[in-house]
């Protein structure tokens, strides 16, 4: 095969080149295999981190995989995305190079670089939103583009790969409040074996970024919101993220010091709080004391059945009160031909269906119940990251937030806590630290015993 220049059409930026020396290449094998870019908006990370990951992967055949939230974000970003000269991120492969080319599941069959004719690696773009697609592979390089708003299962999944094939992975996004995004970051800027880097506009300007201070305050005469600019400009991961349905409350349960360690105490029982998706199915695990809602335990699951749930459930070793679950609750299984709440009441649990209602009713009553939430920081981590994470979506061309919360893997958990706040709406009229098994609690509106 003729010699090749690679990257391929692609000169970096001045700010970039510290994250390219740094981490690990033909050049550099005692480089970083693991690195955190915090960036501002427009910096050019995605075409910096595939054009990082193109020469990996001809340099060292095996599977490469490029993360984005979902599946549409990866079609629309990477696979079919045009920078503003109208390149195409694609064509910073060569011709050359590609073998094959299968655009549905949005993967690249690298030509061998020794062996002509013979497939050599493959880069394929990947929804963390269905991470059993890649179930049973073994990548070698994997980036994680904005991986604040993606599902933390996936890094999960690949970090013992990675560590036993001598891997790499690079993490690119803006902050999205404190959430495992921040966590990673945090948690990098003290490990020596990761690189890691914030850049804002004031990074950037004068060493080829193109957004200045003059063009941030025009934003603003525009009315762009100030926690915005702070956090997508100025990577700020305290600014109130504007978007994020539980910005203000989880803020204040961090500030208040109520994410903590909360353990589970004996004697009184435990309310489960339930989301049931045909993708996932989120638990909350709560105890009442005194006044405050302490969520001791949290669970989810992908592609389950309910059967399988309640066994994980009742591995956890708690005296359960009653399980509230969602109104679809008594809709058949899609899995197994049963209710949910036919499934948990063979398996003799207590269980409560509640009635529809919109989302915006369910958000209000979580809102107003989230200052009595006390939430367990070790076993409660993956719900807290959702809990951070659940958020509406910003129109550019309407200027605007979406009504409704973005479905996605933090919608779950986010859905599951308000059946808990529904659950606690008419709880005036009794002690919530009344223990169900001493004096059955009274019928609440919108809700029906199983």
């Amino acid at each position: 095969m003729p010699k090749i220049a690679l990257p391929h059409k692609f000169v970096p930026r001045e700010y970039q080149m510290a994250a390219l020396s740094a981490c690990f290449s033909a050049h550099n094998p005692k480089g970083k295999k693991r690195a955190v870019l915090v960036d501002h908006r427009r910096t050019g990370k995605d075409k910096l981190a595939f054009n990082y990951m193109v020469p990996q992967a001809f340099n060292r055949v095996g599977v490469y995989y490029y993360f984005l939230p979902t599946y549409q974000q990866g079609r629309k970003i990477l696979w079919d995305g045009i920078d503003k000269d109208g390149f195409k991120f694609l064509d910073h492969i060569p011709e050359s190079l590609v073998l094959a080319k299968n655009q549905t599941e949005m993967k690249i069959t690298l030509a061998h670089p020794e062996h002509v004719g013979k497939a050599g690696s493959i880069i394929q773009v990947v929804g963390s939103d269905n991470i059993n697609t890649i179930v049973g592979t073994n990548p070698v390089g994997c980036v994680f583009s904005e991986y604040a708003l993606q599902d933390p299962r996936g890094w999960d999944f690949v970090r013992p790969i990675l560590r036993e094939n001598g891997g790499w992975a690079w993490f690119v996004y803006t902050p999205r409040g404190k959430n495992h995004g921040s966590d990673l970051y945090e948690m990098a800027k003290t490990n020596p074996d990761w690189y890691v880097e914030k850049l804002t506009i004031a990074d950037t300007w004068g060493r080829g970024g193109t957004i200045s201070e003059e063009d941030i305050e025009q934003e603003r005469r525009d009315g762009m919101d100030e926690a915005l600019i702070q956090q997508e400009f100025y990577c700020s991961f305290d600014a109130a993220v504007r978007h994020a349905v539980l910005g203000k409350e989880m803020m204040a349960a961090r500030a208040e010091g109520r994410i903590t360690s909360i353990p589970y105490q004996k004697g009184v029982v435990v309310n489960t709080y339930w989301d049931i998706g045909r993708d996932t199915t989120a638990v909350w695990f709560a105890q009442s004391v005194k006044n405050r809602v302490h969520l001791i335990d949290y669970y989810d699951s992908q592609q389950s059945t309910m059967e399988k749930d309640f066994v994980q459930i009742n591995g956890k070793g708690y005296m359960y009160g009653r399980h509230f679950m969602p109104w679809d609750a008594d809709s058949n299984d899609w899995k197994s031909g049963k209710t949910a709440k036919e499934i948990a009441s063979d398996a003799g649990y207590q269980v409560e269906v509640g009635q529809k209602y919109s989302k915006a009713v369910q958000i209000d009553a979580t809102r107003n119940i989230m200052n009595r939430c006390w939430f367990d920081e070790k076993n409660c981590q993956r719900g807290l990251d959702a809990l951070s994470s659940w958020h509406f979506e910003w129109d550019d061309a309407t200027r605007s937030m979406s009504r409704n919360p973005k479905h996605d893997w933090a919608s779950h958990g986010g859905d599951a806590i308000a059946q808990l706040a529904m659950a606690h709406e008419d709880e005036d009229d009794w002690t919530p630290a009344r223990r169900y098994e001493e004096k059955p609690a009274p019928r609440r509106r919108g809700w029906m015993s199983a």
